[in-house]
């Protein structure tokens, strides 16, 4: 099967290269998408062996948009895509795993749970642990959803997304692609993957700002499935 991976980063540079070079051999093409970095993310990426986009606009949904967006004028489309962190908290060489629900059992999607008991101490903020369990909460209240987890490790297959029709361009880009995977009966696991804590600052968890907004953008995306 043909495997690509989709990174976003915005100001990775002490991280990405180890991200990259940690993904297993099997992927066929590892996409970052440079979210209007200003250090040396682009050219540690490059060098690290990864195709390397520009996304001016920033958002974490604009990153990936932009990845996809570059796939679909390739004449070779992937069966599976991959979407990661470049922040060094996933561990890349748990992609096999991640993957292996939709090529072995053909499920469509699969979310990488990120655990209590795999995950290190501090390595998730109490804001995002209380924001993952209410968000997860209210999609099993609303939809009887199985999901712990809005975990950015995630895979599925790359005829499925297109269905999906992502729009989200900011926080909301995986609540809104669990959601709709949810609307359209599509099938889904989730595998405990391991966390650590990330190499620098969080841009989301790491501000005030950055929280109440991620927040608001899950919670609305949320109320607004929920009432269609």
């Amino acid at each position: 099967m043909i495997i690509k991976v989709i990174i976003p980063a915005y100001n990775e540079e002490d991280s990405i290269a180890n991200v990259i070079q940690e993904i297993p051999k099997t992927v066929t093409e590892v996409i970052v998408v440079s979210n209007n970095s200003t250090d040396n993310t682009e050219a540690n990426a490059k060098a690290a062996g990864a195709t390397v986009l520009k996304e001016p606009q920033k958002g974490y949904g604009y990153a990936c948009l932009k990845g996809m967006e570059y796939i679909a004028h390739q004449d070779e489309k992937p069966d599976i895509l991959v979407f990661l962190d470049g922040d060094y908290s996933d561990y890349p060489e748990e992609l096999t795993k991640v993957v292996a629900p939709i090529i072995e059992d053909d499920i469509d999607f699969v979310v990488g749970a990120r655990v209590k008991s795999l995950r290190e101490d501090g390595s998730m903020t109490p804001q995002q642990v209380f924001g993952n369990w209410l968000a997860t909460f209210l999609m099993k209240l609303f939809f009887g959803a199985k999901f712990t987890d809005l975990g950015p490790f995630r895979a599925i297959k790359y005829k499925t997304l297109l269905h999906l029709n992502m729009q989200d361009k900011t926080y909301g880009w995986t609540v809104e692609m669990q959601l709709k995977a949810l609307k359209q009966k599509l099938s889904y696991v989730e595998i405990p993957v391991k966390y650590k804590k990330r190499i620098g600052v969080s841009k989301v968890s790491g501000t005030v700002k950055g929280t109440i907004f991620a927040g608001v953008k899950i919670l609305g995306w949320i109320f607004k499935y929920s009432f269609k």
